[in-house]
């Protein structure tokens, strides 16, 4: 094992021997070059007075070396904030940024410890380092029936976990807390579980209310108590969207510091809170009572960023801290958040006025972008190829009764149009 892999290996051990334990065998081999050319090229930085012929960029007239068909198009900005590679770690400006915006929306926060939070590349990619980092073949990795099927992907195929599903709504039609609980608990032989929490629920645009926040909780802590050493991810893509009387915080902040068999990391980004999809700026974010341990999972992280992607994005980072600290940032968001709960009210009262009753239920949803139909007597794959056939509109297939509906990108005005069209997919189906 490199030495300085080891010597990350020793702090989290000495630290907290918990939070080593959840580490995978590339988590744990996994380190970042203090001699290579990203280091030399940070020391010739600050040294190479005369000439400095270290880092791969080129320049030209003492800046960043561009073509001006390109530079045109982004005269607002210089080049040397977009042109050269971004460090690892993410911009410094944007981490220290986020991290107070973090703190702001997230109350909870205040004098937890908590590290800077690391860019990468949008949140899948903040997802794959959670599990370079902490699955191995075998380990558990626990999340609702109804979910993102990227999990599968970055968790499933490519670490070898074992996906575990519980219900995501109980009989009551909220959060199944005591179904978290038994799947964390079923873990006790394995003494490790992964688990990934996503409200806004994709697909449903589920988020919990503060008394389900608190079982959820209890029962991660319920957990811990029992020797389990639990990785809890809040997979916060579509934060802030929160339309009703849910939790308005991240699970994140009540994690944070909980217990030592608990290690918190929350996966979040600019993607879909400032409606930059195509930007592809998130974030990784851990927590922690060491500084020490803070420190090396960092070390660790960019490590993995480094021998993946190298760095993210740099004009992408600009972009979205120029727009952070831009004074009419919280006015604009708040514009487009009344967009959207607009559609979500209008979706609901749709839902709510009983004439598609024959049709479909429809799944609890407060936040996010989405919402889940549960069809009654037609499959859901043969309503959604009919609609897309016969009327030219898509719709999301999941599974044999769930079709999931994006009314983040309808106008309220055309909503009315598109659930009649739905309704009357199902009466064509079923004459």
């Amino acid at each position: 094992m490199n030495p300085l892999a080891q010597q990350l290996n020793d702090t989290i051990q000495r630290e907290n021997a918990n939070v080593y334990a959840m580490l995978s065998q590339l988590g744990k081999d996994i380190y970042f070059p203090k001699e290579g050319i990203l280091s030399q090229s940070a020391e010739a930085a600050s040294k190479a007075k005369k000439y400095n012929a270290t880092i791969g960029i080129a320049t030209e007239g003492n800046a960043p070396m561009h073509l001006k068909v390109i530079q045109d198009t982004l005269s607002a900005y210089q080049p040397k904030d977009l042109y050269p590679y971004a460090p690892p770690a993410g911009k410094p400006e944007l981490r220290a940024a986020w991290r107070k915006k973090m703190i702001q929306e997230n109350p909870a926060l205040e004098n937890k410890s908590f590290g800077n939070p690391i860019v990468t590349n949008a949140l899948t990619h903040g997802l794959s380092v959670v599990a370079d980092l902490f699955a191995e073949t075998g380990d558990a990795v626990i999340f609702p029936d109804k979910n993102w099927e990227n999990y599968e992907l970055t968790f499933g195929i490519r670490r070898g976990a074992q996906i575990v599903n519980f219900p995501l709504y109980n009989e009551r039609n909220r959060f199944n807390s005591e179904g978290l609980r038994q799947a964390l608990l079923a873990q006790k032989d394995k003494g490790k579980a992964i688990l990934v929490l996503n409200f806004p629920n994709n697909p449903t645009g589920y988020t919990p209310g503060p008394q389900e926040g608190d079982e959820i909780v209890a029962a991660i802590l319920d957990a811990a108590e029992a020797g389990i050493k639990v990785v809890a991810v809040t997979d916060d893509a579509y934060f802030g969207l929160f339309f009703e009387d849910s939790l308005h915080q991240s699970l994140f902040g009540k994690l944070a510091g909980l217990h030592p068999n608990i290690l918190p990391v929350k996966v979040d980004g600019a993607t879909k809170e400032e409606y930059v999809w195509g930007f592809r700026v998130g974030f990784i974010t851990f927590a922690a009572e060491s500084e020490a341990i803070l420190s090396a999972l960092e070390q660790k992280t960019i490590g993995i960023i480094r021998a993946t992607v190298s760095s993210c994005s740099h004009p992408s980072q600009t972009f979205v801290l120029q727009a952070l600290n831009a004074p009419e940032f919280e006015e604009q968001k708040r514009e487009k958040f009344e967009i959207m709960k607009g559609r979500a009210n209008r979706v609901k009262s749709l839902l709510d006025s009983g004439k598609y009753d024959e049709a479909w239920d429809y799944y609890p949803f407060n936040s996010g972008y989405f919402m889940c139909l549960k069809l009654k007597t037609i499959d859901a794959e043969t309503l959604r190829t009919h609609l897309l056939d016969r009327y030219g509109i898509g719709t999301i297939a999941l599974g044999e009764t769930d079709l999931r509906v994006a009314f983040s990108c309808i106008e309220e005005e055309y909503l009315d149009e598109l659930f009649d069209t739905i309704y009357q997919g199902v009466r064509d189906l079923t004459k």
